[in-house]
């Protein structure tokens, strides 16, 4: 389906309207849209066009692998790339290449000569997006080192899932940043891992070459505009702040300093972790002050960093990179910090105790005026800060957790500050020695959740649940639940991360192991797998155009054998942007979702996500990867690229013709051809004069002639009737050929005639020489030229000059002569 008067179907002269057809029926069909002035052909120069190519797949292979080039014709001289204009479908890969032959991942700009975009794994029509199901997550070892902390779930497009940690209490020099490839179980490719981290945005380096230092119990902070971008506390020699890393780039992206490291009474020596709330992260500094980051414009907040909520720790002047004692949390619009000023390296000893900030306030909340005590003496030290939640799960609390050498203990204040009982987690019960970390927090199935990495005295690793649905530990679940078939059970959790696709916890602690936890029953590893695929179908389409699609049709799971799944932990859910859910439908037999009942119209984009409950990994392989694909109707996908028309006068058109290859053989499309109007400043300018001879000799006044001429000729010249000789010159001032130049000469056509049709050079001039039997004097002539820019298309309009004229004189002139022009 085309989009009416966007495109230009101009072909090159002999081109076949219509596609280049392989043997087997793949097509390949280009236009073209002005994409300057959407409709209007010819161009002009200047203009941005929108190249698109359809790719409609008639291979036999399902999935086919397929790719599109797209050679930019006259590049650089006719035409310049558009940097970052290159559109594919999803699920595609884009190239640039300078030379027309190498090509690489990264947008060349204005140096780009061609374009190329391949899809590995195109299934139908192509118009389906696809996600590989997770396998389960096996224990192995890994590239996590021994002080990575909590993992980092990163889910690319693709469906692979990633994670990453960073080092905690290492550097600053020292590669700290690691990431594991969940869906292939090995290390993620752009390694070797780990890798440092630089306060320069940058693609991550190599070896010792680091500037950034980690705190004690990092937390992080996920941009909710950028996905795959986190923002991670960090020290440097100077200052704490926020560092900045894109996990999909493979790179830095900054450093912002949000408080100087001071030799005052107390030094900004390092800080907790970072926690997010509308748009903003916040940390605090081991001043006790609060730290804030805007996260849409990477910038300190305004008024920060704000007054002190908790007693410093680890503050003493020229001890930079001492580590915070604490940790932070986030419940009903306000920020808590727990911290530990303990005997060695604070200004002030005493026990730990928590705090509140008040974003709406800028300010402590009220009902916290003073820090809070939250541990039994300045021996105690605690990791973090949680909250609490009522049955209803709503935040009703805050708590934190010491380590004390004995069993742990846990003190809890009401968000307003006041008395609350500590929960019975069941923490407090650990023996000897335990220490706990903050938890993470799952909302599945109507049962909110808190699961505690916990480990120390003869805890090797294990995981603590309590469910604040039920105000009692997590049913079904171990009241301490070890990991025994994980690193014989040494796993010295520090905490988790739930993926909420295929509902499994990601573990992570000292002993540098990754692991998987099925947040049911604690079993390691978690044999549950799911997919979520987002299908927005206006991605397949960049021409400008409308009503390219039809309607949803399915989603379908493919090599996997549903023998090996448990129904009654399959779901199917279908939700919009936003998360609302539109359908909740079965999961066929055969592995089908029906999505046909969906309306395209009214619901744009939407995501399906299939939860799977497996009963083995068999399906799982190093050649076999389920996958969930979903799929619209509608017309073939396509691939865009936008240039500019060159300002060169010389460029009368500009050209293309995509080549491509699929499981069909070799594609080739339709050539296009785009007719180019000269601008302004690609226009002939031509003058004209026109003189009289001013003597009676034929031969003087002819070609060539001495003349002289003038504008009129001498009085009693020509008596009372006679012949007149005249002389026009035209002259072509403009940066171009003028072409189709005719004289325009009412009163004396013999002149029109003499001159013809010509083409009159830039910068050159030309005469027409003519005469006329004058029966009645005087007589005022006058001439104009009509003319074409050379090379102009079809239909682009004719310039005519401005007017010139001469006069020819008898004895009446005397009495009344004209004023010549």
């Amino acid at each position: 389906m085309i989009a009416a008067g966007s495109l230009q179907p101009v072909l090159a002269a002999g081109a076949p309207a219509g596609t280049t057809t392989s043997a087997a029926g793949s097509t390949l069909l280009k236009t073209a849209q002005n994409a300057t002035s959407p409709g209007q052909f010819p161009v002009q120069h200047g203009d941005t066009v929108n190249w698109a190519v359809g790719y409609h797949n008639s291979s036999t292979a399902d999935p086919t692998p397929v790719t599109v080039t797209d050679p930019i014709t006259g590049a650089g001289a006719a035409q310049t790339y558009v940097p970052g204009s290159l559109r594919v479908p999803p699920g595609w890969t884009p190239a640039w290449s300078t030379d027309g032959s190498s090509f690489t991942g990264a947008d060349q700009g204005a140096a780009t000569t061609a374009v190329r975009a391949t899809g590995p794994a195109t299934t139908g029509a192509g118009t389906a997006v696809s996600s590989d199901l997770l396998p389960p997550v096996q224990a192995a070892a890994r590239a996590t080192g021994g002080d990575g902390f909590t993992p980092i779930l990163y889910r690319a497009a693709s469906g692979d899932v990633e994670a990453w940690n960073i080092y905690h209490h290492t550097g600053p020099a020292n590669p700290i940043v690691v990431c594991n490839d969940l869906s292939s179980g090995q290390p993620c490719p752009g390694g070797p891992w780990p890798r440092p981290l630089n306060t320069a945005p940058g693609p991550l380096g190599t070896g010792n070459t680091g500037n950034i230092y980690t705190p004690l119990s990092p937390q992080y902070v996920l941009d909710p505009g950028r996905p795959g971008v986190v923002y991670y506390p960090a020290t440097t020699a100077t200052a704490v702040g926020a560092g900045c890393l894109d996990m999909g780039t493979r790179a830095n992206c900054g450093f912002v300093p949000l408080e100087t490291s001071g030799a005052g009474p107390s030094s900004a020596n390092g800080l907790a972790g970072l926690v997010g709330y509308d748009g903003k992260a916040y940390g605090t500094a081991s001043t006790g002050q609060v730290l804030c980051l805007d996260i849409a414009s990477q910038a300190p907040c305004p008024g920060q960093p704000f007054a002190a909520i908790v007693p410093p720790n680890h503050d003493l002047p020229g001890h930079t990179y001492a580590l915070y004692q604490g940790g932070m949390t986030v419940a009903d619009g306000r920020v808590y910090a727990s911290s530990s000023p303990t005997t060695s390296g604070s200004s002030a000893a005493g026990a730990t105790a928590l705090g509140c900030f008040d974003p709406a306030t800028g300010a402590v909340c009220a009902g916290w005026t003073t820090p809070h005590p939250a541990g039994p003496n300045a021996g105690a030290y605690t990791y973090g800060a949680f909250t609490s939640f009522d049955t209803a799960g709503h935040p009703n609390g805050v708590c934190t957790t010491n380590a004390t050498g004995g069993a742990p203990s846990t003190s809890c204040y009401t968000l307003d500050g006041g008395a609350l009982a500590a929960p019975a987690t069941g923490l407090d019960a650990l023996p000897a020695g335990a220490l706990v970390f903050a938890p993470e927090v799952v909302d599945s199935g109507g049962d909110k959740r808190s699961y505690f990495g916990v480990w120390g005295g003869p805890l090797p690793g294990d995981t603590v649940c309590y469910s604040w649905t039920h105000a009692e530990p997590c049913a079904g679940f171990p009241a301490v639940a070890g990991h025994p078939t994980v690193s014989n059970g040494a796993t010295r959790d520090y905490g988790y991360a739930y993926d909420s696709t295929t509902r499994c916890l990601i573990g992570l602690g000292d002993a540098g192991v990754l692991f998987s936890l099925d947040p049911a029953t604690g079993a390691s590893p978690c044999l549950h797998s799911g997919a979520a695929v987002t299908l927005k179908p206006t991605n397949f389409y960049c021409d400008g155009g409308t009503g390219h699609v039809a309607g949803y049709t399915e989603a379908r799971l493919t090599g996997l054998d549903l023998g090996h799944t448990d129904p009654t932990g399959t779901t199917v859910s279908v939700t919009d942007p936003g998360g609302t859910v539109l359908a909740t439908p079965p999961l066929s037999p055969t592995g089908t979702v029906d999505l046909s009942g969906i309306s395209a119209a009214d619901h744009p984009s939407i995501t399906v996500t299939v939860q799977l409950s497996l009963t083995g990994t068999s399906d799982f392989t190093a050649t076999n990867h389920p996958a969930l694909t979903a799929s619209f109707q509608g017309d073939d996908p396509q691939v865009c690229l936008r240039t500019v028309v060159t300002a060169n006068c010389a460029t009368t058109h500009v050209d293309d013709t995509a080549t491509g290859t699929d499981g069909t053989g070799a594609l080739t499309s339709n050539p296009v051809s785009v007719a180019v109007a000269p601008g302004a400043q690609c226009h002939p300018d031509i003058t004209v004069n026109k003189e009289i001879c001013t003597v009676a000799s034929p031969h003087a006044c002819g070609p060539g002639g001495a003349g002289p001429w003038a504008k009129s000729s001498p009085v009693g010249l020509l008596q009372l009737l006679g012949t007149a000789y005249w002389r026009i010159t035209l002259t072509n001032t403009g940066p171009v050929d003028a072409s189709g130049v005719t004289v325009n000469d009412a009163v004396t056509t013999a002149c029109s005639r003499a001159a013809g049709t010509f083409t009159l050079a830039a910068g050159a001039s030309r005469q027409v020489y003519c005469s006329s039997f004058l029966l009645a004097l005087p007589v005022k002539n006058t001439a104009t030229a009509t003319y074409y820019p050379a090379g102009a298309p079809s239909g682009t309009p004719s310039t005519t000059s401005p007017p010139s004229s001469a006069v020819a004189c008898s004895l009446l002139c005397i009495l009344a002569a004209p004023d010549p022009s």
